[in-house]
């Protein structure tokens, strides 16, 4: 299984690229919203997970346009900040608080890689 990480975090890139090859995961990792989406079209993940805050292209725009591309895949969006409250994180398939405890996460990504 393949999964794309779009974050500016180069500490969350290699923190989550690490823990999720333990998992036996392949993992992509982008730092800007563009080439999370050349990624998205040229590698076709199974599961992305996305920061909301990222350099040229906002979270929510992004998954907006990875979910008309590909409305199947499911799409996590990741933030430090709480963003429940914007409708617009809905179209995910879940949402998640960074932490440097990848537990949730990867019960998440299990449990939507299952379906």
């Amino acid at each position: 299984m393949k999964i794309l990480v779009v974050d500016d975090d180069e500490h969350i890139l290699r923190l989550y690229r690490e823990e999720l090859q333990e998992e036996g995961y392949d993992v992509l990792t982008a730092k800007t919203g563009a080439e999370g989406l050349r990624l998205f079209e040229t590698e076709s993940p199974d599961l992305v997970t996305l920061d909301i805050l990222i350099p040229d292209m906002d979270g929510i725009t992004l998954l907006r346009k990875m979910k008309e591309m590909r409305p199947r895949v499911p799409i996590i969006m990741s933030t430090a900040y709480d963003y429940r409250d914007d409708f617009a994180v809905w179209a995910s398939e879940a949402y998640i608080v960074k932490s440097s405890d990848l537990t949730e996460l990867k019960g998440m990504i299990k449990k939507l890689l299952q379906k």
